[in-house]
């Protein structure tokens, strides 16, 4: 069964905890530790915390649990003064004066996780929260040992409603397998994980821990002579092996473990393993293996069972050798095995740091374990115990820990952002809607600018308007940290313009039909009759001048093109927004031309015209693979075209595509750029790939004559590098 841990009486504290309090510190050490329960005491007075315990026997009932863990006489000290800082005006200055920096970080890191605990408890998207919440508590803590202080505060907790019956204890308890269990396994501190586990496990499902314990409890006195009697075995063999002073011991059993296994594994009670379980306590790794030996020469092993963390340790560098023989009885005996060393690590995790430093260990040994403390702060973060799959878990297991900020909403929500994001960026996390009102911002109360970077554990509001939109200062550098929400206020600018163009797009279509005296009944019809799939689509295509009055006038009244109508010399613009060049048009009158944009015919490229659908003629080279592919499938749409007689170039500028292929090297696009600067040629566009050494750009320009085409194929030709240049 699992044994709970009273808290000591209100009325005073006894010689006997006090010596636990004070255990494995030097000398001052334990004289400040005395004072501060003194002091706390005074400071406390009769006040509670939020479960209905006394502030003071929570804070010395977290501190007995550090104590237990081997942590230093700072850590104890900042979880008896826990909550000074609802006791005292300027709490961090009195504290650091009063018991050192150190004493005060510990207790302001504390105090801004106060707020954490209800957070999981509001029924919204708890799996995503509750992530996050275990991530934030390690960004908001820089140093290690405010996570183990919230974890023994946590741990008093649960121990304090062991002996109460009140419904709040579930949630709690609920709370504390999400969150608080997992960290403990993360950072290794397995004496605090199991009573967690254990404690909540009895208040979440009392039926089942009950009969689980009755099982244990049932069987106990037989349990118990088979693991004396294993004892005894195993001592004698390790002697015989040479393996001296060695421990051996009955393993305690943990019932929300034993039930985890029953229904991972869908198997009763009988076939858990570690029902029966046996640990094996070593001087040497090499002892490790010997003591296996011996294990499985006395006992069958059973196949699958071996587990070797000694040379692939867990992520939170547990190590061990774990394995599950089967007895003479028929039954199973689970054994683990490992050092001493390695068995601390196992109970203290990370505490283990600090009873090195207590008990003055060389430099050596403490350097060591800051580098292995360093190296858990970075597996911190994800581990094997993660099984949700929601997106928010997705997008944390490719962020880095250092690369995020998480931050609360006035309800408590925790938001997480990248490092450098800004009010705004948090507003459209929100709500696209409120990111777009968003006017001014408040960072814990304080009115802030909007680019102001925010920082862990903030508390965020939005002062937001009515109605209205972003500004577009935002998209100026230092507004917006996340592609999210510049893509928000990009697309937002984007409708304003759409709009403004279906606005003017409409009214040119309604003047047009009153000019030639057509109704606006069914602009829908007249949208299919030109080819759109509906009106807005028109009236985008009328903004862009991609609608001519001739058009309107053939699909209102049906009128053909007569045949032998005179050619007209019709303006044609690239799609680039180039200077306009002439082309002759074959058996149509007042059509609108378009350049084709796939091959960008240039004179005295050989063309041909394809009638679209209500865009009028667009013109092709002949050679044009586009053009190829329409001509086969609609070979009565093409319609024959020509340069006009002395337009050439000379009425504008054609864009044309220029493919270069060379060496890469430094200073190549600079090159290649100065050579177009020297021709005075204007670059609309730009692509380039670099691959296995070679680099392929390609180079949109506006050109003036065929001449000065050839000519730019040469002088990009003889850049250093250049092997090779064709036109598009």
């Amino acid at each position: 069964m699992v044994s709970v841990h009273h808290a000591l009486p209100e009325a005073g504290v006894d010689e006997a905890a006090l010596v636990r309090l004070v255990a494995g510190l030097p000398e001052e050490g334990a004289q400040r530790l005395r004072l501060a329960v003194g002091e706390a005491r005074a400071l406390y007075g009769d006040q509670t915390v939020g479960t209905g315990e006394t502030a003071f026997e929570h804070g010395l009932g977290a501190a007995l649990i550090l104590a237990a863990q081997h942590l230093d006489g700072d850590s104890r000290l900042a979880a008896l003064l826990f909550a000074a800082p609802d006791f005292l005006d300027e709490a961090r200055e009195q504290l650091a004066a009063r018991w050192g920096d150190s004493v005060a970080a510990l207790v302001d890191g504390l105090y801004r996780l106060k707020n954490l605990s209800p957070l999981t408890r509001q029924g919204q998207n708890v799996a995503a929260q509750t992530e996050i919440l275990r991530k934030m508590l390690l960004a908001l803590a820089a140093d290690i040992r405010v996570v183990m202080i919230r974890l023994a505060s946590r741990t008093q907790t649960l121990r304090w409603f062991a002996g109460r019956d009140c419904p709040e204890r579930i949630e709690i308890a609920r709370e504390s397998l999400q969150i608080y269990a997992p960290l403990a396994n993360r950072l290794g501190v397995w004496q605090i994980k199991w009573e967690i586990e254990d404690l909540s496990f009895r208040f979440t499902e009392p039926a089942i821990y009950k009969r689980i314990a009755q099982q244990l409890d049932e069987k106990r006195l037989e349990r118990e002579a088979f693991i004396e009697d294993a004892v005894l075995r195993l001592k004698e063999e390790l002697a015989r092996a040479g393996v001296t002073h060695a421990e051996v011991y009955g393993r305690p059993k943990h019932i929300y473990s034993i039930w985890n296994k029953m229904r991972q594994k869908d198997i009763d009670f009988e076939q858990v393993y570690d029902v029966r379980a046996l640990r094996i306590i070593v001087a040497e790794v090499k002892d490790c293996y010997t003591a296996l030996g011996i294990v499985h020469a006395l006992w069958q092993p059973i196949h699958g069972e071996f587990d070797d963390y000694i040379s692939h340790p867990k992520g939170n560098d547990y190590r061990s050798l774990h394995t599950a023989v089967m007895a003479e009885d028929g039954r199973a005996l689970e054994v683990q095995i490992r050092t001493r060393e390695m068995h601390a690590h196992a109970e203290l995790g990370v505490a283990a740091h600090w009873r090195y430093k207590e008990s003055g260990a060389p430099a050596r040994a403490d350097s060591a374990y800051d580098d292995k403390i360093a190296w858990l702060r970075q597996l911190l973060s994800w581990r094997d115990e993660i099984t949700d799959s929601t997106v928010w878990v997705e997008q944390f297991k490719r962020a880095a820990l250092d690369d995020t900020i998480y931050v609360i909403t006035p309800q408590g929500r925790v938001i997480d952002l990248p490092k450098g994001a800004t009010p705004i960026d948090f507003a459209y996390r929100l709500h696209t809607d409120l990111g777009h009102r968003c006017r001014g911002a408040k960072l814990n109360g304080q009115l802030v600018s909007l680019n102001t970077p925010l920082a862990n554990g903030q508390q965020v509001e939005i002062v937001a308007a009515k109605s209205g939109g972003p500004s577009r200062d935002w998209l100026n550098p230092g507004y917006l940290a996340t592609p999210r929400a510049r893509q928000k206020v990009k697309t937002w600018f984007s409708a304003q313009q759409e709009a403004q163009m279906l606005a003017e797009g409409r009214a040119w279509i309604v003047r047009e039909l009153q000019r030639d005296g057509a109704t606006q009944s069914n602009l829908e019809e007249l949208a299919h009759t030109l080819g759109f799939k509906n009106a807005e689509a028109m009236y985008l295509a009328a903004a862009r001048n991609e609608i001519g009055p001739r058009a309107l006038q053939v699909a209102l009244h049906g009128e053909p093109a007569e045949e032998g109508t005179a050619s007209a010399i019709l303006t044609a613009r690239s799609r680039s927004g180039s200077g306009a060049g002439q082309i002759l048009v074959v058996g149509m009158d007042r059509m609108l031309t378009q350049l084709g944009r796939c091959c960008k015919p240039v004179p005295p490229d050989a063309i041909s015209g394809f009638v679209t659908r209500g865009r009028g003629v667009s013109v092709h080279r002949i050679e044009c693979a586009n053009f190829r592919n329409m001509a086969a499938r609609n070979p009565e749409r093409v319609i024959e075209a020509q340069w006009a007689r002395g337009g050439g170039l000379r009425a504008g500028v054609y864009a044309c595509d220029l493919h270069v292929e060379a060496n890469d090297r430094q200073g190549l696009l600079r090159d290649i750029s100065d050579a177009l600067s020297r021709e005075k040629v204007n670059v609309t566009a730009v692509k380039t790939q670099s691959r296995a050494g070679m680099a392929r750009m390609a180079f949109t320009v506006e050109l003036a004559s065929a001449a000065q085409l050839q000519k730019m194929l040469a002088v990009l030709g003889e850049v250093s590098g250049v092997v090779g240049v064709r036109r598009g």
